[in-house]
């Protein structure tokens, strides 16, 4: 699913976006990291399981949202490739 915004947008413009996307994909994956570290640690090491228990249910879900920002480099980078083969 080509995204039609990407061939309006200048080289620089792909490039900016790219990089805030990475960064973005990178913060994603380092929170939920974290937060499904505190899931299992808090249903090991402490007595309130069930808020526990939640809390890892919330962040193994989170996890399906990760594929969204690696799609949209990929396709950033396929239109910066297109542009770099056409020139």
């Amino acid at each position: 699913m080509k995204n039609k915004n990407l061939k309006n947008k200048t080289t620089g413009q792909l490039q900016s976006k790219l990089s805030v996307t990475k960064a973005i994909s990178i913060a994603l994956v380092i929170a939920l990291t974290l937060f499904t570290a505190f899931s299992i640690y808090g249903l090991i090491a402490k007595d309130n399981v069930p808020t526990y228990i939640a809390l890892f249910a919330i962040a193994c879900t989170s996890w399906s949202f990760l594929p969204l920002p690696f799609i949209a480099i990929k396709e950033i980078k396929s239109e910066l490739k297109l542009r770099e083969n056409i020139r």
